[in-house]
């Protein structure tokens, strides 16, 4: 089994200032397939002494210095990828196939991004040619908290812009899913990046991430997880009144018209929200049909969940995998029951496991029908393979339902009227629409509006999240 104990501080693997062995369990065998340390505040201590001591010479570094990094750690990811790959499947249970795709390609994905908005970025400006100077500098030592559910992805939308702004940074990963991150610490620090730059502490959210959040050296935090823990990380750092920005929760309407192509809007709705078995805080799982054509996509939709195979994430295919812990496995199901008892209409799947699945997390692709958006399942975040299904009349019904919700992150709208959709689009409180399933772009902003969070990751929004501004006026 695989065992790595120690953390990335000052450019050198190092042991935990107190042993505290952790078990990452595979989702799909329930059995260990690896062993951490769990960090504690001393660690955090070390971490945030390096970072701060490497910040102001990094944060002098020239732009040309930083992409040269950068493009260093891009080639390197490429050539890892398998590794990454595998990492993900065993710490989260993502079929490999997806794992070597969406997961760990989403890391190079966005370091593309990133380079290019970085090598366009003016961090210097005059306002208004009357001698006032605009500075945009690097913010500081960096304390940044990712999750589990897509760990590559939120590594990179962290750690990327970070240090191309000439930040320093300790990062902790999700303890459920911490392989992913030592992997990259590993390219890191194959990419050569100076020693304090970047730092790995594992451990868990009530004791590493709560000492970042309230450490006085650490000058911001960026975290992505539950709404809940994101609150409890803004309460922490309001002490030192550190810059904080959160990627949160989301309950994603999927309005469908009944002008829109709706085998088309079905098909792809249902197969979203069950990617990456549902754990994803951007996933459509409210989906929202206009009623002269609920019955037939309502049909639709039991057909194609019926269609979405789960199984082991060690083999090829396109089957979706566990959950990714017993807790969350204990979380679903429990909404399902309360889904079935607050009188939802169950279209495909249910309580308990797939037919043929008698141990590890793995959950029924499930459709529920008839559902009001004050019932429990429309208005909790599942992060499982769990759609609803609500009929709307007008339009105006349609734009009320969807922002009935804590959530803001993202919305999607279906509907052969170009006018209508961008229309619908404006009135969502969202931070990002998708219509008729467009893609979004490398360099996309990425956040969300009330209880999702603030700020915005990728792009040259991502960068500006992690810089200062400052006015030199008599420049």
């Amino acid at each position: 089994m695989l065992k790595k104990t120690e953390f990335y501080i000052d450019g050198e693997w190092v042991a935990p200032a107190q042993p505290k062995e952790c078990e990452v369990i595979n989702p799909a065998t329930e059995e260990a397939c690896a062993v951490i340390s769990l960090g504690s505040e001393a660690d955090v201590d070390r971490a945030v002494a390096a970072a701060k001591r490497a910040f102001d010479s990094f944060a002098n570094t020239s732009r040309a210095e930083r992409i040269a990094l950068i493009e260093r750690l891009l080639q390197i990811m490429h050539e890892r990828n398998e590794d990454m790959a595998q990492a993900v499947s065993a710490e989260m249970g993502a079929p490999i196939k997806l794992a070597r795709g969406g997961q760990a390609g989403s890391g190079p994905f966005h370091v593309e991004g990133f380079l290019k908005a970085l090598s366009e970025y003016h961090f210097e400006e005059d306002l208004n040619g009357e001698g006032e100077h605009i500075v945009h500098e690097p913010i500081g030592v960096c304390g940044l908290i990712t999750p589990w559910n897509w760990p590559v992805n939120q590594i990179a939308l962290k750690v990327v812009p970070a240090l191309a702004v000439g930040c320093t940074c300790v990062l902790k990963p999700s303890e459920i899913a911490p392989l992913s991150a030592i992997v990259f610490a590993e390219m890191i620090d194959q990419a050569g990046f100076p020693k304090g730059v970047f730092n790995l502490v594992n451990g868990e959210g009530a004791v590493v991430g709560e000492a970042m959040s309230r450490h006085p050296d650490i000058d911001m935090m960026s975290f992505t997880g539950s709404t809940r823990a994101g609150a409890a990380v803004s309460r922490a750092a309001a002490e030192t009144v550190k810059r904080v920005t959160l990627e949160l929760g989301g309950k994603s309407p999927n309005i469908v018209f009944d002008d829109a192509d709706l085998d088309k809007a079905i098909k792809s709705g249902v197969f979203s929200c069950m990617n990456n078995t549902g754990q994803s805080c951007n996933a459509p799982t409210r989906m929202l049909v206009q009623r002269s054509v609920y019955d037939d996509a309502v049909r639709l939709a039991g057909e194609y969940a019926a269609m979405v195979e789960v199984g082991d994430p060690t083999q090829e295919g396109r089957h979706i995998g566990p959950v990714v812990s017993e807790a969350q496995f204990n979380k679903v199901q429990g909404l399902i029951h309360a889904a079935i008892d607050e009188g939802a209409r169950l279209v495909a799947g249910g309580p308990d496991r797939p037919d043929g699945l008698n141990r590890g997390y793995f959950v029924k692709p499930t459709v529920f029908a008839d559902v009001s958006n004050d019932m429990t399942i429309a208005r909790e975040e599942v992060f499982g393979p769990v759609l609803v299904i609500i009929p709307f009349d007008t339009e105006e019904e349609a734009v009320a339902i969807a922002n009935d919700t804590p959530y803001g992150l993202a919305a999607f709208v279906q509907t052969a009227d170009q006018a209508k959709a961008r229309r619908v689009a404006r009135q969502l409180r969202a931070g990002m629409v998708q219509i008729n399933g467009a893609q979004r772009p490398a360099g996309s902003p990425f956040g969300g509006y009330k209880q999702s969070g603030n700020g915005r990751e990728g792009g040259r929004w991502g960068l500006e999240d992690f810089l200062e501004v400052k006015a030199i006026s008599g420049y």
